[in-house]
């Protein structure tokens, strides 16, 4: 009996996984409302498969996989028919617009002040006055717009040139050289090398952690952990 509850639970674990996996990324990141019934329902029928030996398996996969398909078909419908995707996602509700609170959508979304202020804060935002937009998304997160006096300077408010964000290339990660991010990059190991050389390093095994950014080669030693950060000298 054990032995039967023990693959019952791995291929349940692994179907669940699986069945996540291709309903999308979004299930975890964030949950529509139809998401999150589908979600529960799958949660349900998984335990009940578990705590009832005597219902089949195929049970519990069937009644998943039907979940699993209509929540494809329903992604699919909202993806292509903005009707049917108000209706499954809701609209976003605007509640402060010019700094006024809009007390008719605060009351029909049934969002108090004290849920306001506290979002506001967490944007270091004191006051509502500061606001140009503040939008309930429909995934319960509160989007803020400060007005244009409250928003930090950028770049182009002081028109300065900023160079864009490049990704990090981890070339190295505890002693071990990934080939294919180097081929990545256009890079070999020999390349890689000399710049491990030039830096103090006589061998990757040396380094815990090795980056590349385009421009820098960021190095972090294997043994105690300190970081040195230097400019390629061969650029």
């Amino acid at each position: 009996m054990l032995s039967t509850l023990l693959l019952r639970t791995l291929f349940t674990y692994f179907f669940v996984l699986l069945s996540l996996r291709i309903m999308g990324k979004r299930e975890i990141g964030k949950l529509s409302i139809f998401d999150l019934v589908v979600s529960i329902i799958i949660a349900e029928v998984s335990a009940m498969s578990l705590q009832d030996l005597r219902i089949p398996l195929w049970h519990g996969v069937f009644v998943t996989g039907i979940l699993v398909l209509l929540q494809i078909g329903m992604s699919y419908l909202s993806l292509h028919n903005h009707r049917i995707h108000h209706l499954i996602e809701g609209k976003p509700t605007v509640l402060v617009a010019n700094g006024e609170i809009n007390d008719s959508e605060m009351k029909r979304t049934r969002y108090n002040m004290n849920d306001l202020l506290m979002q506001l804060r967490e944007k270091n935002i004191s006051t509502v006055a500061d606001v140009e937009f503040a939008i309930l998304e429909t995934s319960g997160k509160l989007s803020v717009f400060p007005k244009a006096g409250q928003r930090p300077l950028t770049p182009d408010d002081m028109i300065i040139s900023a160079k864009p964000t490049v990704m990090t290339t981890s070339l190295i990660v505890d002693g071990e050289i990934h080939d294919d991010k180097l081929a990545s990059i256009h890079k070999s190991r020999e390349w890689l090398k000399q710049q491990l050389i030039a830096q103090g390093y006589q061998s990757e095994k040396q380094v815990f952690y090795a980056g590349w950014d385009g421009e820098t080669l960021y190095l972090d030693r294997l043994d105690d952990g300190s970081a040195v950060e230097k400019q390629n000298p061969t650029l």
